[in-house]
């Protein structure tokens, strides 16, 4: 007779900021939670995103928790923006410090998920190593788990080395004496690149769409500001929290055309030079509502592109054209444009003649062939639906979720899903385009209140289908209100799914601000999960 699978409470599914921070708040509220994740160690994307010049682009305060106040007192940042092996080791010190670890199970991959509907159960199968069961079942497998190959004829057939950026050999590649090509020019594309160009005798940068890169520094933090950011760390979360992008940042005074031009230029000058995402959020309020101010920022990068990169023609195809600014997400640079002046570093325009192929030696472009001894793809994820809808989550009725969202994808505040009952989702779309740490922590603390009236009031948690008709009438009404709904579709941008070739053109995330996201939250809350009781 085979044994009956283990049961726990709760099964948490990753082990990144998300998984940590459910975990951790799901075990002070009483749970009996475990933690299983496919990895063999904490740490989620900035464990197997480890390309060089990965870092984040928040600074640090706000890119960690603020509830383990032991962790806070104990562990120093050494940058304004900490590089991804830094980030890695914050994950790994709360995990162990909070004794999280011993909740964890390595080296197991969900491959499915299924309810039964007769014992108020979740079966969770891995890819090895024995099922378990579960009342309740939370995916915070992230938005950036599911990376993507480029779809280019005969890349098998390439004879050199084949990198993607979100899986970077340990210990490294060397580059010195070789060539290399880079595909992809989102953040991490942008982040490798000026690296990339320092180490090889040769870089070919194959860019379809530019982007809008906002230069940045990364200063080290001295003894006396780590000291007052502790001191104050609860203001500084309180007013991420308040912001609707979840930063440490002022909302500012007044919109782009309500200065003068030479008003306007300085302002983004100051900002410019303050780096990071200051330039997008603390120059003028409506970047992200109005197209004459969005295009006002997106002018004012191309004259700074053509000021940094001497020659005109590189500079122009670096100029983003078709959309503007806000269009995509914003990225941070790092001595990206100026990389572009190396004598050794080629821009090839693959809008105008695509590439045609993988060959052995390297990529065809129209009539050339570029050789290369290493190809490098830094082109993205399917984010947000990507890492559900690879593996089977099988609901009420034999309902696959990935079907369920074949037709638009429907949630309840991106928490929970009609049809899938006591499966809640941390960062799942339709959630705050924000600076991520700050959802995934409120986001943690309101699941372990839900779960713990869901345990105490023996009920079940599922979305109503009036709550996510509601909800997605919202994220569309809100995102029709911002550039990004027009622009983004016309770069491609990834919260509209426009980066993966065939997916379900639709918003994948809530555009009306984060504080206001919070307030649905809390509403939810206060009507005693009402929305979220689709049998009771």
């Amino acid at each position: 007779m085979s044994e009956e699978p283990a049961h726990h409470d709760c099964i948490v599914i990753g082990a990144g900021f998300s998984g940590l921070a459910v975990l951790h708040h799901l075990l002070a509220a009483g749970f009996d939670a475990v933690g299983v994740d496919r990895n063999d160690a904490v740490g989620g994307t900035w464990l197997v995103n480890r390309y060089p010049g990965v870092r984040t682009d928040s600074d640090f305060p706000i890119y960690s928790f603020s509830f383990p106040v032991a962790v806070r007192e104990e562990w120093t940042w050494s940058e304004q923006y900490p590089t991804g092996a830094e980030v890695l080791a914050y994950l790994q010190f709360l995990a162990n410090r909070l004794g999280l670890i011993d909740h964890i199970q390595f080296g197991r991959e969900v491959v499915r998920a299924e309810y039964s509907e007769h014992a108020g159960l979740w079966r969770v199968d891995f890819a090895s190593g024995p099922s378990m069961t579960c009342t309740y079942l939370v995916s915070c497998m992230g938005i950036l788990d599911a990376p993507m190959w480029p779809d280019i004829p005969g890349r098998d057939t390439f004879a050199g080395e084949l990198l993607h950026t979100a899986d970077w050999p340990v210990p490294g590649v060397e580059l010195a004496g070789r060539t290399v090509g880079l595909i992809g020019l989102g953040s991490s594309g942008i982040q490798i690149m000026p690296l990339l160009a320092r180490d090889s005798a040769a870089l070919y940068v194959f860019q379809r769409e530019p982007n809008y890169v906002v230069e940045s520094s990364f200063p080290a933090v001295s003894a006396e500001q780590m000291a007052h950011i502790r001191r104050t760390y609860d203001d500084i979360w309180r007013r991420a929290a308040a912001h609707p992008f979840g930063v440490d940042m002022v909302i500012p005074e007044f919109g782009a055309d309500e200065v003068s031009a030479e008003r306007r230029r300085l302002i983004f000058e100051s900002k410019w030079q303050e780096g990071g995402h200051h330039f997008a959020n603390e120059t003028f309020h409506d970047l992200a509502t109005d197209p004459r101010a969005s295009e006002h920022a997106a002018e004012f990068i191309r004259s700074k592109i053509r000021q940094i990169v001497h020659d005109p023609a590189t500079a122009e195809l670096l100029s983003p054209r078709r959309y503007s600014f806000n269009g995509k997400r914003v990225p941070t640079g790092h001595g990206y444009y100026a990389a572009y002046n190396l004598p050794h570093v080629h821009l090839v325009d693959v809008r105008t003649t695509p590439i045609d192929e993988v060959v052995p030696a390297g990529l065809r472009v129209g009539a050339r062939t570029y050789p290369c001894d290493v190809l490098v793809c830094a082109t993205g994820f399917d984010a947000m639906t990507g890492p559900l809808t690879r593996i089977d989550i099988v609901g009420r009725d034999g309902r696959v979720l990935r079907e369920a969202w074949r037709t638009g994808v429907r949630t309840n505040l991106g928490l929970s899903v009609h049809g899938f009952p006591n499966l809640l989702l941390s960062l799942g779309p339709q959630t705050p385009y924000s600076n991520l740490p700050v959802p995934i922590q409120l986001g943690a603390q309101w699941m372990a209140r839900a779960l713990t009236f869901a345990r105490d009031h023996q009920i079940v948690l599922e979305a109503t289908a009036q709550s996510e008709q509601w909800w997605a009438e919202e994220v569309e009404r809100t995102g029709r209100a911002t550039v990004m709904y027009e622009e983004g579709a016309k770069a491609g941008a990834w919260f509209l799914g426009a980066n993966v070739p065939g997916k379900r053109r639709e918003l994948l995330v809530y555009m009306g601000g984060g504080q206001v996201y919070q307030q649905h939250c809390m509403q939810a809350e206060l009507e005693q999960y009402r929305s979220f009781r689709a049998q009771g």
